[in-house]
C-alpha cells in the first residue's frame, strides 16, 4: 500500500511533532544498504517473519530520495527538539524491512527524508493534533485533500506523572493519496491501530502507577507554592516515549507493527476491472450451459434405459450436441472456441474470407448471414466448412446461431441457419431458388484456371473454387444493412489489424443489440402502435428495410433472462402505477 504511517506527539515546548514514521519504497535500495558495509558499524539484527526481513540499518540516501540527514535534512534542528519530541538517538541508522515476496522496502525513521513527503507528513501531524480532532480529543477522524493527501488519524493520551493533567497527547496517522482506498480500509486500520494504542497505553499505565506509588505527584503539586506556567515550561518535564513506557525496544516494535500494517492493508483489498452488466451473448451462453447441464443430468438418470439412435444430428441452440465445446470455451467469445486441431485449409478471419471469396460474393454471403437466412456450404472438407462457420458466426449474436456443422442430409431452416453438407447431398429445388437461402459450393479448382502463384503451399485454399449462389442475389448498388457497410469498411481498412477488426465487430454487435432491446420493449412489452414504432426506428437510425429485418431477426437472440426480466417488470404493481 502506497502510504505513510506516523506517530505524532504534541510537545508542550515545541507543539506538534512527528516522532516516528514508516514509509514504503518500491525502488531497490542502493548497493551496500542494509547489508553491513563495515564490521565496525552498529549490529544488525535480522529477523524473518511472514516474508519480511527486518534490519536495523538504513540505506544511504539517493538523490531521488532527498539529501542526507546530516546537512540539509528537512527535519527540525536539534536546538528545536527536546527529549519528548525525539525518537531515535542522534546517528541512529533507522530501520528497514525487506519484503522478499514483493521486493518492497518498509523504511522507518523520525522524519521522511524527501522534502515533499516531509511537508505532507508535517502538515498532517499539525492538523491531527490541533484542528482536526474528534469530540473528546481521543478517537479516529478522517480529513485531507487531493493536494496534500488524505489522512486517517487516531488521537490518544499517554499517562505521564510529570505532565500537565498527568497525560500527554499523541496520534497515529496514515497518509495516502487514494481517498477511496483509505475510506474502505477504515475498519481494518481502526482495529489494528487501536491495538497498537492499547499496548502503548498499557505499558505507560504500569509506569505511571509505579511512579505514583513511589512518589505521588498530585499531593506534591498541591503542597507546592504556585509557580507561573511559563517558568514551569523551562523545567525538564519533557520525557521520551521510551521513558514513559519503559521499553527500550519501543521503536523497533513500532517499526514492525507499522510495516505489517502497511503490508496487510495493501494485501486485503485488490482492484478488479468491472466491465458493467453482462452482455446478451454472456447471458445466452450461461443459459445454454445450464441447459446442457440439465440434459447431462437427465442422461445420467436414465442410464438403465435403452438408448435410441437418433436419425438426425442433435442440435442444441446452434451447436451439435456431440461436438459441444467445454464449459470454459462455451463461456468465451465465439471466435475463440477450443476446437480440435485442423488442417491448413481453413479460413483465418473475415478479412481472409473476403479475400478468398471476392468482395461481391462475400457481401452476398454476409448479407444473408445478418438477415438470418440459411447459409449452406457443400464441401468434401468438413474442417473447411467448420472454419467458415466459426468465422461467419462472429457477425451474429450468440443466441441467433444454430449450426449443424456437417450432415449427410438436408435440414430445414428452422433447425439451423448454418448447414454443412457433403457434395452428394440433394438440396430441394425450392431451397435453391429461395430468397431466404444462400449456397456456397466448394469445388476443386483446375490448375489451368488459376494463376500458378496461388498453388503455393502457404495458400492452401487456392486449390478450391468457391461459387456463391442465391435465389435473391444482393445487387451491388443496394445499400444493405448499416452494420454490413461498417463491417466492410473495417475489413477494407488495411491500417486496422485483425484483432482491431474483431473488437470493432464486438462493438457493432453491442450497438445493434441495444437497439434490439429498445425495439423489443417498445413493441412486445409496451405494445406501442405501428406509427410510434416507425418513429422509434427513425430515431435509432434503422428505418431502412434491411435494418428492420435485421433487428427482427436479432430479436430472436435475446436471452430468456432479459425477456423474463422485462415481463416481470411490466406485471409488477409498482410498474403499472408509475405508467399510469
Amino acid at each position: 500500500m502506497n502510504a505513510i504511517v506516523a506517530l505524532c506527539h504534541f510537545c508542550e515546548l515545541h507543539g506538534p511533532r512527528t516522532l516516528f514514521c514508516t514509509e514504503v519504497l518500491h525502488s531497490p535500495l542502493p548497493q551496500g544498504a542494509g547489508n553491513g558495509d563495515s564490521p565496525g558499524q552498529s549490529e544488525q539484527a535480522e529477523d524473518e517473519e511472514g516474508g519480511i526481513q527486518m534490519s536495523s540499518r538504513i540505506r544511504s540516501h539517493s538523490p531521488a530520495e532527498g539529501t542526507s540527514v546530516d546537512s540539509s535534512s528537512p527535519g527540525p534542528k536539534k536546538s528545536d527538539m527536546c527529549e519528548g519530541c525525539r525518537s531515535l538517538a542522534a546517528g541512529h541508522p533507522g530501520y528497514v524491512s525487506h519484503d522478499t515476496e514483493t521486493s518492497i522496502k518498509y523504511v522507518s525513521h523520525q522524519h521522511p527524508n524527501h522534502p515533499q513527503l516531509f511537508s505532507i507528513v508535517r502538515q498532517a501531524c499539525v492538523r491531527s493534533l490541533s484542528c482536526e480532532v474528534c469530540p473528546g480529543r481521543e478517537g479516529p477522524i478522517f480529513f485531507g485533500d487531493e493536494q496534500h493527501g488524505f489522512v486517517f488519524s487516531h488521537t490518544f493520551f499517554i499517562k505521564d506523572s510529570l505532565a500537565r493533567g498527568f497525560q500527554r497527547w499523541y496520534s497515529i496517522i496514515t497518509i495516502m493519496m487514494d481517498r477511496i482506498y483509505l475510506i474502505n480500509s477504515w475498519p481494518f486500520l481502526l482495529g489494528k491501530i487501536r491495538g497498537i494504542i492499547d499496548e502503548l497505553q498499557g505499558k505507560a499505565l504500569k509506569v505511571f502507577e509505579a511512579e505514583q506509588y513511589g512518589c505521588p505527584q498530585r499531593a506534591q503539586r498541591m503542597n507546592t507554592a504556585f509557580t507561573p506556567f511559563l517558568h514551569q515550561r523551562n523545567g525538564n518535564a519533557a520525557r521520551s516515549l521510551t521513558s514513559l513506557t519503559n521499553d527500550e525496544n519501543l521503536w523497533a516494535c513500532l517499526h514492525t507493527s507499522f510495516a505489517w500494517l502497511l503490508k496487510a492493508c495493501g494485501s486485503r483489498l485488490t482492484e478488479k476491472l468491472l466491465e458493467g452488466a453482462p452482455t446478451e451473448d454472456t447471458l445466452v451462453q450461461m443459459e445454454k450451459l445450464a441447459d446442457l447441464k440439465e440434459e447431462s443430468e437427465g442422461w445420467d438418470g436414465s442410464e438403465g434405459e435403452e438408448e435410441k439412435p437418433s436419425a438426425q444430428p442433435d442440435v442444441v441452440e446452434g451447436r451439435e450436441l456431440t461436438k459441444c465445446p467445454t464449459d470454459a470455451s462455451l463461456m468465451s467469445d465465439g471466435s475463440s472456441w477450443n476446437v480440435a486441431p485442423r488442417r491448413l485449409s481453413v479460413f483465418r478471419s473475415l478479412r481472409h474470407m473476403r479475400q478468398v471469396l471476392g468482395a461481391s460474393a462475400f457481401r452476398m454471403l454476409a448479407w444473408h448471414v445478418l438477415m438470418g437466412n440459411q447459409v449452406i456450404w457443400k464441401a468434401r472438407d468438413a474442417d473447411l466448412v467448420q472454419s467458415a462457420f466459426d468465422i461467419l458466426r462472429t457477425m451474429l449474436p450468440v443466441g441467433c446461431v444454430r449450426i449443424i456443422p456437417y450432415s449427410d442430409r438436408y435440414e430445414e431452416a428452422y433447425r439451423c441457419n448454418f448447414l454443412g453438407l457433403s457434395p452428394h447431398v440433394h438440396i430441394p429445388p425450392h431451397i435453391l431458388s429461395s430468397e431466404f437461402a444462400v449456397l456456397v459450393e466448394v469445388r476443386t479448382a483446375t490448375r489451368c484456371s488459376l494463376y500458378p502463384v496461388l498453388f503455393d503451399d502457404e495458400q492452401p485454399l487456392s486449390k478450391y473454387e468457391f461459387v456463391v449462389t442465391s435465389g435473391s442475389p444482393v445487387a451491388a448498388d443496394r445499400v444493405g444493412p448499416t452494420i454490413l457497410n461498417k463491417i466492410e469498411a473495417a475489413l477494407t481498412n488495411q491500417n486496422l489489424s485483425v484483432d482491431v477488426v474483431d473488437q470493432c465487430l464486438v462493438c457493432l454487435k453491442e450497438e445493434w443489440m441495444n437497439k434490439v432491446k429498445v425495439l423489443f420493449k417498445f413493441t412486445k412489452v409496451d405494445s406501442r402502435p405501428k406509427e410510434d414504432t416507425q418513429k422509434l426506428l427513425s430515431i435509432l437510425g434503422a428505418a431502412e428495410e434491411d435494418n428492420v429485418k435485421l433487428l427482427k431477426f436479432w430479436m430472436t437472440g435475446l436471452s430468456k433472462t432479459y425477456k423474463s426480466h422485462l415481463m416481470s417488470t411490466v406485471r409488477s404493481p409498482t410498474s403499472s402505477e408509475s405508467r399510469n
